[in-house]
């Protein structure tokens, strides 16, 4: 099997892989999936994700097809580097391979450009055409046409929050907190038309590939803000050279007044996302988050 073939037959390569007609080789594939290289006939390679075996159920319907349309999508747009989907199957996902490069300025400034003219292709709801994953959990894309406010409380907190609670991640008390800083949504301001996101863009969603660019891969891309793909990214860390991504996106297009205290607000969706998925170990981070972000209201509403 080579490239061409590959492109012509995507659904031949299970046969294939379970024939072992194909050089497999384990990779990292992040937190949900297994991942492995494949090594075509001609010398290409290819990336492909599977769910894993031990994960104990089969793996979610659409889970697989939801990523693949999240990623050309993404592609679609011609702005930030976008992994080709090369086969999507229920039980398999297989990309173009990126070889992986190292994280230099240079590649952080272009990033900061490219991620601004994603945001601005726009898109013509929030939600998506498809139904939507975080990690493995399902996310509502029914299409809305917002304000952005009403439909991130809906669509984004609540449900993460209730199966937080439900979980055991998170206690009564810190369950009225974040219905705080949801009951005051509205307050934050910064209401923007939907904008094409990547939305987990956590900085291990980065590959910074060997041809000098940032590439996108593990979307869960809808149209929303094009705020919480910035918060998402200074999580955890943040990723190499963070200031030079965000200065260059301010060049290319500046963000709405009192972004930054709207930074919790937008980073308390994945936070609730990794209570429901991993429980309590993500609290304080959440907890902190809601706090942070109910202070930020608070000072502008006094500034204001």
């Amino acid at each position: 099997m080579d490239l061409a073939y590959l492109r012509a037959h995507p659904e031949q390569l299970p046969t294939f892989l379970t024939h072992q007609r194909i050089r497999e080789t384990p990779v990292s594939g992040g937190d949900i999936c297994a991942a492995s290289r494949l090594t075509l006939d001609d010398g290409h390679s290819v990336f492909a994700k599977t769910w894993p075996e031990h994960a104990g159920r089969a793996v979610p319907e659409g889970f697989f097809a939801t990523e693949a349309a999240g990623l050309r999508w993404l592609r679609e747009a011609g702005a930030v580097a976008v992994p080709e989907v090369l086969v999507a199957l229920p039980e398999l996902l297989a990309l173009e391979w990126v070889e992986p490069g190292e994280a230099s300025p240079e590649a952080a400034d272009r990033f900061g450009r490219e991620l601004a003219e994603l945001h601005r292709t726009g898109a013509s709801a929030f939600g998506a055409q498809w139904p939507g994953f975080i990690g493995a959990l399902p996310a509502d894309n029914t299409p809305d046409d917002g304000p952005w406010s009403d439909w991130f409380a809906r669509a984004r907190l609540l449900p993460y929050l209730r199966l937080s609670v439900d979980g055991g991640a998170l206690t009564s008390a810190d369950a009225i907190l974040v219905e705080q800083v949801i009951d005051r949504i509205g307050e934050f301001g910064g209401d923007e038309p939907p904008a094409r996101v990547h939305g987990d863009l956590w900085p291990g969603n980065l590959l910074w590939g060997g041809d000098g660019r940032v590439w996108l891969v593990d979307p869960a891309a809808h149209g929303g803000h094009r705020e919480t793909d910035l918060a998402q990214l200074a999580l955890f860390g943040g990723p190499p050279h963070q200031d030079r991504i965000m200065a260059a996106y301010q060049e290319s297009w500046p963000l709405a007044d009192g972004w930054r205290e709207r930074v919790p607000l937008h980073q308390l969706h994945l936070l609730l996302v990794h209570t429901a998925l991993f429980g309590a170990a993500y609290r304080d981070l959440v907890t902190r988050s809601a706090r942070d972000a109910l202070n930020g209201t608070c000072r502008a509403t006094v500034e204001r």
